[in-house]
């Protein structure tokens, strides 16, 4: 069995090193977490000493006396010259799909505890408006209804469709499937259009979400920058999809112009490559701070809106304009399409909850105002978190976002996932950038999202410059780069 990548383990820990007492302890903790969980099986091969401690930004010593401590419960075996491994039989596991090791995702299943989350994403509250919409979707409900509805609700399912032609994008209802948010739209159509060893194009860095889905489905990623010339190259391969994000971009939050987006459109189309567009964050754009336009949502760009692309496959949600636990997304697409993802959408849970679906329309009524809004809070915390970063860290590289919720920051020197192992150790989780790129680089990056209130944001901010100026910048021991279509 080959050993166990050192990046790979110490996203396994988790927040590992949050907790009280020496840190030995708290890494012989989670270790043996892992090994009674079965994460970690019998015969499974650990990273050495020196490869673990340089993943983690910890003491060699750390890591030899939690090693220690394990072996002599009978949870480790360690030989001089031969290494460290799970005590037990070493037969290999059986052939299933490893749970995941993206931080993002480990991030969310750990309990909640003092560290402040700058690793995830998305509204910190449901405003008020979720609440009056809840109420006014229990008045709506009454009559007969099964409650079953693959394909979504009709009301909901109209309700986007009107949306979408006032944005002068003709839309039927037929051409809508309504989801368990954005990450399940992506998920079904994977499942519909990739089979394994199938070549995906993406961006390179992109939304770790994306990037899981993908390889859940055994396909073959094909990292590209954000050019013209890149997605030329890429799409003559005729991969089974491209993935974009258009508006807003996650990580970087920058938005492609209108002329690259419609350049894309045409050479997807001209090729046959189905295109999705992840239009999840594209309504959150920032005013122009030159022109000092006021935040206006309806004039966020739309891909789909480009000559000739009805084709295009556009993913939806509600989780950044309004909040996540609202679990409403969708789907637009062709009907043959929709109904296909339908088919499948029945199977896995027979359809999304109605109430919340009846929720959403009462939102969708006045999303535009709650966008604004959004935009408004979102541009004025992007303007502090860019300030106390210049302030505290002066020596970290970032262009300001022109949109969306987070930005994406270059480290002078140093491998990220490290200092995120250091960061944590001053409370505060940060993402590095090799879970959001899957060509192999972007790993001296960090996604930071600046959702929360100024005051978290000026204390998440300390907490890092203090992780930083104890960072001794070793580089983490992970795989060789994939190689990136040429930009």
């Amino acid at each position: 069995m080959s050993p166990i990548v050192p990046a790979e383990l110490a996203a396994r820990l988790g927040r590992w090193s949050a907790g009280r007492g020496p840190l030995y302890l708290l890494l012989a903790g989670r270790l043996r977490a892992l090994i009674d969980d079965g994460d970690l099986p019998p015969g499974a091969a650990l990273p050495t000493d020196r490869a673990l401690a340089t993943a983690l930004s910890a003491g060699r010593t750390t890591v030899v006396a939690a090693y220690d401590l394990l072996r002599q419960e009978g949870r480790l075996v360690r030989r001089q010259g031969s290494g460290t491994w799970v005590a037990g039989a070493g037969a290999e596991p059986p052939n299933t799909t490893e749970p995941t090791v993206n931080p993002v995702f480990l991030h969310l299943l750990d309990p909640p505890d003092h560290v402040a989350q700058f690793a995830c994403a998305g509204p910190l509250a449901a405003p008020p408006e979720v609440i009056a919409a809840y109420r006014g979707a229990l008045e709506a409900l009454g009559g007969p209804d099964l409650g079953y509805h693959p394909a979504g609700h009709p009301r909901l399912r109209a309700a986007l469709a009107e949306r979408y032609t006032a944005r002068g994008v003709p839309t039927s209802p037929g051409r809508i499937l309504i989801t368990t948010g954005g990450q399940q739209g992506l998920a079904l159509l994977a499942r519909a259009l990739v089979a394994p060893g199938a070549e995906v194009l993406v961006q390179a860095p992109t939304y770790p979400g994306a990037l899981e889905i993908f390889r859940e489905s055994a396909a073959a990623l094909v990292p590209i920058r954000n050019t013209i010339e890149g997605y030329a190259a890429a799409l003559a391969r005729k991969p089974a999809l491209a993935y974009l994000i258009p508006a807003n971009h996650n990580p970087t939050g920058h938005t492609l112009p209108e002329s690259n987006r419609r350049a894309i459109v045409a050479a997807a189309l001209a090729h046959g490559v189905p295109l999705i567009v992840d239009d999840v964050t594209a309504d959150l754009t920032f005013p122009d701070r030159r022109a000092r336009t006021a935040p206006d949502a309806r004039a966020a760009p739309d891909a789909a809106a480009a000559p000739d692309a009805d084709e295009l496959i556009t993913v939806g949600s509600l989780s950044k304009v309004v909040w996540g636990g609202l679990r409403i997304g969708w789907v637009r697409a062709q009907p043959a399409l929709i109904g296909r993802l339908a088919r499948l959408k029945a199977v896995i849970d027979l359809g999304s909850g109605v109430l919340d679906q009846l929720a959403a329309v009462e939102l969708l009524e006045n999303l535009d105002d709650l966008a604004g809004q959004r935009i408004r809070t979102l541009a004025a915390r992007h303007d502090h978190l860019c300030a106390e970063l210049r302030r505290h860290l002066p020596e970290w590289q970032f262009e300001p976002a022109r949109g969306g919720q987070t930005i994406w920051v270059r480290l002078p020197h140093g491998d990220a996932a490290s200092y995120a192992q250091a960061a944590l150790r001053e409370g505060v989780a940060v993402l590095p950038g090799g879970s959001l790129d899957p060509s192999g680089a972007s790993t001296d990056h960090l996604r930071i999202p600046f959702v929360a209130e100024p005051a978290a944001l000026t204390a998440g901010v300390r907490a890092m410059a203090a992780a930083w100026r104890g960072f001794t910048g070793r580089a983490a021991i992970s795989p060789p780069p994939l190689p990136a279509i040429a930009v």
